[in-house]
């Protein structure tokens, strides 16, 4: 290459050379017996035989919930309330269409005054027969005296003797329609009784405190009997309501203790929870529902979905302190000292926990070395010194 200048070529490459260098990734420095020294306590993987447990997911209710509905078919004149509204106990909810059933009532009423005048009536009779029956004895006695003394003729005796008969026969008229006029009296206050609670019907209101979860129909819908029209519930306690199949309800029993956690609840951690009630879902199914009382919290909302942990036979099984396991996501992880003194950052898969250790489903071995409690400044490869338990 004659008469081409080398010397700015050889300069050039020599540049881009260093920089090539200087932009690539440095390897991982190895460790040194100079690595800083972590104090930590050291404790082993060790074989246990701990419960098992079974988890089933659910949905939080109310313990008490009540479907409001109308008795009686009426149209719909007002809805006073809305999902979500707090309402107390004897609240007006729903107000139906009452112009039937008031037109009853005062039918009723007028029935009921009715027999009443029909009492006045028969009490009056029965005073005017009572008055005939004392005067057509006195005149039987009389003319018995006179008969036998021969003053009166047989005629009058015959006469005064019919009198008699006839003023009893009246009183015991008398008082006939006296327990009609009683029995219609009963009769028209009962109907004035039924009337008043057909008309209580078209005013529903609240059986309990509680919170307006649901709400079906809107003014001017025609209520039926038995449609519900308001769904409320009592949000002083709920439970946790879970389908289990046959084999993992059989060793479940009414007043159990479980373990349980709300999605939505303020704690996530697991919670004690009590086995309130195991009916059966289907007969042919061979699925029950549990349901757990759970504790009360402000922040539980029926319809939140839960999961129930139920304790089962015992396993042999690999475990750990809790305070060892590390969480970062969705990975766990803990710190493993291998045979030089230095901890490494290991993923393991972990189990439930019991009590304050957790099982490990695989990462480790039994006996294996590991930080119990790993500090936020703990690295991999850092060299540890601490006590060994």
């Amino acid at each position: 290459m004659r008469g081409l200048n080398v010397k700015p070529l050889i300069v050039f490459l020599s540049i881009a050379a260093l920089s090539i260098a200087c932009a690539a990734p440095s390897a991982k420095a190895p460790i040194t017996e100079t690595t800083p020294k972590v104090e930590a306590t050291i404790v082993r993987a060790e074989a246990a035989r701990i419960p098992s447990h079974v988890e089933a997911g659910g949905v939080l209710r109310a313990r008490l919930t009540s479907a409001i509905a109308s008795r009686v078919m009426a149209p719909i004149a007002e809805v006073r309330v809305r999902p979500g509204d707090r309402v107390r106990q004897g609240q007006v909810l729903v107000v139906l269409d009452s112009r039937e059933m008031r037109a009853q009532s005062d039918r009723a009423a007028a029935a009921l005054t009715a027999a009443q005048q029909a009492i006045r009536g028969a009490e009056s009779e029965q005073k005017g027969a009572a008055a005939g029956l004392m005067l057509a004895s006195a005149t039987h006695d009389r003319m018995s005296r006179l008969a036998a003394t021969r003053s009166a003729t047989a005629q009058e005796l015959d006469e005064a003797v019919a009198a008699l008969r006839a003023a009893e026969a009246r009183v015991a008229g008398a008082d006939a329609h006296a327990a009609e006029a009683a029995a219609g009296l009963k009769a028209a206050e009962a109907s004035v009784n039924g009337a008043a609670i057909a008309l209580s019907y078209t005013t529903l209101t609240a059986p309990f405190d509680g919170i307006v979860a649901d709400r079906a129909v809107d003014p001017g819908t025609l209520a039926t009997p038995g449609a519900p029209l308001l769904t409320l519930e009592d949000t002083s306690s709920f439970r946790l309501e879970v389908r289990l199949d046959e084999s993992r309800a059989s060793g479940l029993a009414v007043g159990q203790q479980v373990q349980i956690r709300l999605d939505e609840s303020a704690a996530k951690d697991w919670q004690a929870g009590r086995v309130s009630e195991i009916s059966r879902l289907d007969p042919t199914g061979h699925g029950f529902i549990a349901k757990i009382d759970v504790p009360l919290s402000p922040a539980l909302k029926s319809g939140a979905f839960g999961r129930a942990r139920i304790v089962a036979e015992t396993h042999d099984a690999l475990t750990v302190p809790a305070s060892a396991v590390i969480h970062r996501g969705q990975m766990t992880f803990v710190f493993a000292v291998d045979g030089e003194g230095h901890a490494r950052l290991r993923p393991v898969s972990a189990g439930p926990a019991t009590d304050e250790r957790i099982e490990i489903l695989s990462g480790l071995t039994t006996g294996e070395p590991l930080v119990a409690t790993p500090s936020p400044a703990l690295t991999d490869g850092a060299r540890v010194t601490g006590d060994r338990r």
